[in-house]
Parts: C-alpha cells; sequence; structure tokens
C-alpha cells in the first residue's frame, strides 16, 4: 500500500512541479515505488508472511500506482489523452494476465511493457525531462515515454492474449 503513497507523491510533482528538482524528485518516486513492491513480494513469499488476502493487496495497489504517475505523465506533457492510454493499457496487460489465470492457466508474465519495464521507460523519461527542462521548456522527453508505454503495453497485450488463446486451443 505504501507503493501507492510514492506513486501519488510522484504524480503530484510531474503535474505541479515543473522544474529539473520536481522530475527528478517523480523519478525517485518511481523507484520506491517498485521497492515497495518487491519488499512486500519479499517478504511475503521468502518471509511466510503471504495471507488470503495477499494477492489482492498485491494486485490493486500496482493497478493504482500505475495510474497515480502515468496520468499526470500525459498532463504534464500536455496530452492528457495520451496520459490516460497509457494507464488504460498499462492496466489491461494486468487483466488479460490474471483473465489467463481465471482460465486455469498459469499468470503470463511475457512482453515487452511488464511492470517493471513500464517503470524503467518512466524513470528514464523522467531523468531526460529533468535534463531537457534545463534547456527548454518543451516536454517531447515525456511524449516519448508515455508513447512507448502505451505502445509497448499494446503490444504486451496482444502477446499475451495470443498465448492464452494458443494454449485454450491446443488440446
Amino acid at each position: 500500500m505504501l507503493s501507492m503513497v510514492f506513486a501519488a507523491l510522484g504524480g503530484t510533482l510531474i503535474v505541479w512541479g515543473g522544474s529539473w528538482t520536481a522530475w527528478l524528485g517523480a523519478a525517485i518516486c518511481v523507484q520506491l515505488r517498485l521497492i515497495c513492491n518487491l519488499l512486500d513480494g519479499m517478504v511475503a513469499v521468502e518471509g511466510g508472511k503471504s495471507s488470503a488476502i495477499g494477492m489482492l493487496f498485491n494486485e490493486f495497489p500496482d493497478r493504482v500506482s500505475d495510474s497515480l504517475l502515468l496520468v499526470p505523465v500525459g498532463y504534464a506533457a500536455n496530452l492528457p489523452w495520451l496520459g490516460w492510454l497509457a494507464a488504460l493499457l498499462a492496466a489491461l496487460t494486468a487483466y488479460v494476465r490474471v483473465f489467463g489465470g481465471a482460465l486455469g492457466q498459469r499468470q503470463d508474465f511475457r512482453g515487452v511493457m511488464a511492470k517493471q519495464r513500464r517503470m524503467a521507460v518512466l524513470t528514464v523519461g523522467l531523468v531526460a525531462q529533468a535534463v531537457e527542462a534545463a534547456f527548454s521548456s518543451s516536454h517531447w522527453s515525456l511524449i516519448l515515454a508515455c508513447a512507448v508505454v502505451a505502445f509497448g503495453s499494446l503490444v504486451t497485450c496482444w502477446t499475451r492474449t495470443l498465448a492464452i488463446a494458443r494454449r485454450l486451443a491446443t488440446p
């Protein structure tokens, strides 16, 4: 749940920051969000502390955190629709994975834009925006990062859906 706090802080820095320090702060928040997620998984699995509702609290904060970071990037880049699209497609990647599991298949984490890669692209985009802000008032770094996340998430959805369909079609 703490990952959502870091995502909200990062999203706030993205929308209202506008300075190179805000972009770097947001990039740090993205990484802190991932560390929270990693530690949570390690405690649950390695520490034997998993619970019946653990999967719910593992998935739900990730979907919220993605949106708290990606939607503000679209607004900061003056392309709100792109942030919303990236957030929607990011959530859809998890939906396809979980839906495959609901069909009795193993959850498939394949694809070019799984969570870690989305956050890596976002982090690089935010750091690049910090550099870009020193020379220009443009937001090309944010636009590119958001577009890469959206397109990569679409490809990931397609890849996972095809894999599910193939497994369902195989007797």
